[in-house]
């Protein structure tokens, strides 16, 4: 199953149906950001920073505002659901809440697509990015979103959903894994060119400490160390079998990763901007029809992730000479039990047994 979903990703990201292939030949039309996530991720600061930078690299740019709760804009756009239908008038007439307003405001797009189509015709070849409600059921349980994007393929746009989850997630075993479960079924729900994104990387720590290095939390690895993490709780391990099948499904289909994202900082910006090129297809636009050519094209650079991991860790996580100091003391600790004091021990012992299970502390410097 998991190789059946991986192809289809991959097939999806570097091929074109008979249908948009078609529409590109007369107008080439971008529309790679369609900005999701949960509410307080960063979406609209995050719209209002990448219109900033990308026009600042001259590649015009218009932001398309698709949250109908979204009333006060800090970027400029002349595309807003808010002409089509007002979230206010919804639940003042049809006696809804806020969620199931915007909801109901998504299905009215979804049914009166010819309003929006219209709209983007006047972009004529602008970047578009669509900046979209942060109800996280409208990317995982309702159809009227993947009906929306669907119906932007067909008339030729090609889509990459940016996905931003707020970077303090980390600092939680168990809302780390709520997490990577949003971000697992939201991909498999809309079917696009994903990229996921830790928001707010600069803030990380500010939340609480992270029990393991960043790379870890971007590139997902063995999820049997939250499982530790997870289980020193009493209340969480009562839920141990049900821990151990997510962790295990996640790892199943290996679909999930996170870049990072400081949108203050113009190198995480420039990063994250090349990664959903990549995965949209933008990077491909000058190229021949060459798989070679493409594929070079796609690992070009890669072997830079490492450094730029490392840099993000070293610029934001004041943790760098604590892990040092924890990893050199946990090896004198184990020649030499007695040596430390009471308060180094303890900490040792908590941040480091778990660790020595995946090899962290006695294989992994921790840069």
């Amino acid at each position: 199953m998991d190789q059946f979903v991986k192809l289809r990703f991959l097939q999806r990201t570097l091929t074109e149906d008979k249908d948009r292939t078609a529409a590109d030949s007369t107008n080439n039309k971008y529309a790679f950001r369609t900005v999701i996530g949960p509410p307080g991720s960063g979406k609209t600061t995050y719209c209002n920073g990448m219109y900033q930078f990308l026009n600042g690299m001259e590649r015009k740019t218009t932001i398309v505002n698709l949250d109908p709760a979204n009333e006060t804009l800090p970027y400029p756009t002349d595309i807003s659901i808010l002409e089509l239908i007002s979230l206010e008038d919804t639940m003042e007439n049809l006696q809804l809440g806020p969620n199931g307003g915007i909801i109901y405001c998504m299905e009215y797009l979804a049914d009166n697509m010819d309003w929006l189509e219209e709209k983007l015709k006047a972009c004529g070849d602008d970047y578009i990015v669509f900046d979209c409600p942060g109800q996280v059921e409208l990317y995982t349980h309702n159809d009227a979103m993947k009906r929306i994007l669907n119906r932007l393929e067909k008339i030729g746009y090609r889509l990459c959903c940016v996905h931003l989850v707020d970077a303090h997630y980390c600092t939680d075993a168990a809302k780390f894994i709520s997490v990577l479960l949003l971000s697992l079924k939201t991909m498999l729900q809309l079917e696009l060119p994903h990229v996921n994104v830790l928001s707010k990387i600069d803030l990380i720590e500010t939340y609480g400490r992270l029990p393991m290095s960043l790379d870890f939390y971007t590139n997902v690895q063995d999820l049997s160390f939250l499982q530790y993490h997870l289980n020193q709780d009493p209340f969480m391990k009562r839920f141990q079998q049900l821990n151990e099948a997510m962790c295990s499904l996640i790892e199943d289909f290996g679909l999930v990763g996170f870049e990072t994202l400081c949108i203050q900082d113009k190198d995480s910006v420039t990063k994250v901007v090349r990664a959903i090129d990549k995965a949209g297809g933008y990077v491909f636009g000058g190229l021949e029809q060459a798989n070679e050519s493409i594929f070079m094209t796609a690992m070009r650079e890669g072997s830079e992730w490492n450094n730029y991991v490392q840099d993000v860790q070293e610029r934001y996580l004041d943790s760098d000479d604590r892990h040092e100091d924890l990893e050199r003391f946990a090896r004198e600790y184990r020649a030499d039990p007695e040596d430390g004091t009471e308060e180094q021990i303890s900490d040792i012992r908590e941040r480091t047994e778990g660790q020595k299970r995946v090899g962290f502390v006695d294989e992994q410097k921790h840069v």
